[in-house]
């Protein structure tokens, strides 16, 4: 609870910043706020905070998840002084509304009630549908922002209609009670109806197939940056938020939804990276991507075991950091060329090396190269799924093979071009270099040392 307020209180300083014209520090504030924020999160909570143990519960499990939620914002702060150049005038507003709906997230990794899910999923949701049309003048940003709008109300009714079944079978929000209930009443027709209505609100959140058809245009016109924070950030909250309702509240019927579960992610696995390969533009094969990988993460709630929780906060890590990688490649790319075609990037690698190299490295391991972060989450996942999904984990491991196909694309666009296509004179800034080696040494290194994460985030 700690660190929800200081975020809170991060967002409402810097959004007043631009009120007083001072909207050029509002960066400044956001990064020494979550920096603060991150500290915080190694500190044993506050005992004050303990009567509201019933709606919140900050445990090991949440501050795990929160401090790579903050990592992962914080890298992101740090390439907002380039990818927000063109938004000098209301830049304040955006890192507020990017700090207001990661305060969304961490309500949701300690939510012990069906209105607190409620309420963390509608603070994360709602700046979001801002910030996609951020891009004022730009249609295609105009429509991001209306369809994610529209589709996110649809999602809502969806979430409250399940909320309601729920709470008419059970008589309770608590997720402990409303996990009881599932022991003794399995077959309740009323409850099930409800589960499966929450599953599919909360698939939708997560971009799982079918329910995914919004995020290849809305990571397509919202402005990259936010993109990046919504293929990331937004991710991991959507899916901890997931696991924790079917692990806890809903894990009395779990025959009653792990098979519907399962076919969402073999529809994902196969259409995303289908999908995947017929793109022409990097973004929106990016946004493809961000949906396989949906499917990746689903195995975790199959065979699962004591370590199930720890090897989802590992793969959402290796994501974020592969997803922070790519975007900011993609990000100077756009701002230079206009465009982010394929061709866009052609010749990279001469003019910018470290930047066409942390491309690449983080491609490399969301395909699940060996000797990348992304190798051993992968790993892990499909270890825990052989038992008992055997066959799931067959067709995950052809979708990460169609996938090294639409990545290789991108890698042969920038280093096998004799010729660079960027002449302009503009070099990548000092803090877009710190962060590609940030992100380059985390990879490999949590390739070679899985073990260093348990380290690192106080486990």
């Amino acid at each position: 609870m700690s660190v929800l307020i200081i975020v809170f209180l991060t967002a409402v300083i810097a959004l007043f910043s631009g009120v007083f014209e001072q909207g050029k520090f509002a960066r400044y504030i956001g990064i020494l706020g979550l920096i603060i924020a991150l500290y915080v999160s190694f500190l044993p909570e506050c005992a004050f905070f303990e009567k509201y143990r019933h709606m919140y519960e900050y445990t090991a499990n949440t501050a795990l998840f929160t401090k790579i939620s903050i990592v992962t914002t914080l890298l992101l702060f740090f390439l907002g002084g380039f990818a927000f150049s063109n938004h000098r005038s209301h830049q304040s507003e955006l890192y507020a509304l990017m700090l207001f709906a990661l305060c969304g997230g961490i309500i949701l990794f300690g939510f012990q009630n069906l209105v607190t899910l409620f309420l963390g999923v509608e603070i994360l949701s709602i700046p979001l549908y801002v910030m996609a049309g951020a891009n004022k003048t730009d249609l295609r940003s105009n429509e991001a922002s209306i369809k994610y709008f529209l589709m996110g109300a649809f999602a809502t009714g969806f979430l409250l209609f399940g909320i309601a079944f729920i709470y008419g079978s059970t008589g309770s929000f608590d997720l402990y009670k409303i996990h009881d209930f599932g022991l003794a009443n399995s077959k309740d027709v009323m409850f099930i109806l409800g589960v499966l209505l929450i599953l599919c609100a909360l698939a939708f959140k997560v971009a799982l197939a079918p329910f995914h058809m919004w995020s290849p245009d809305v990571y397509a016109g919202s402005p990259s940056l936010i993109t990046a924070f919504m293929a990331s950030v937004v991710k991991i909250s959507g899916f901890y938020a997931l696991f924790r309702l079917m692990t806890i509240g809903f894990a009395g019927v779990t025959h009653e939804w792990i098979n519907v579960l399962g076919v969402f992610l073999i529809i994902t696995l196969l259409l995303a990276n289908v999908m995947g390969l017929a793109q022409t533009n990097a973004k929106r094969m990016l946004a493809y991507s961000s949906v396989s990988h949906a499917g990746y993460i689903g195995l975790v709630f199959f065979g699962m075991t004591s370590l199930s929780t720890y090897n989802l906060a590992f793969y959402l890590f290796a994501y974020s950091l592969s997803t922070v990688g790519v975007f900011m490649c993609l990000i100077w790319v756009e701002k230079l060329k206009r465009e982010t075609s394929f061709g866009a990037f052609k010749g990279l690698a001469k003019t910018e090396p470290l930047l066409a190299t942390v491309a690449t490295i983080s491609m490399l391991s969301m395909a699940g190269v060996p000797l990348t972060a992304g190798f051993m989450g992968k790993f892990a996942l499909f270890s825990q799924a052989m038992n008992g999904a055997a066959f799931l984990v067959l067709i995950a491991v052809l979708g990460s093979a169609l996938s090294i196909a639409y990545y290789l694309r991108l890698i042969i666009a920038m280093f096998f071009f004799k010729e660079s296509t960027f002449k302009s004179s503009e070099k990548v800034t000092l803090t877009y270099n710190i962060v590609a080696v940030f992100v380059i040494a985390s990879i490999i290194l949590l390739g070679i040392f899985p073990d260093l994460f348990a380290r690192q985030f106080g486990l």
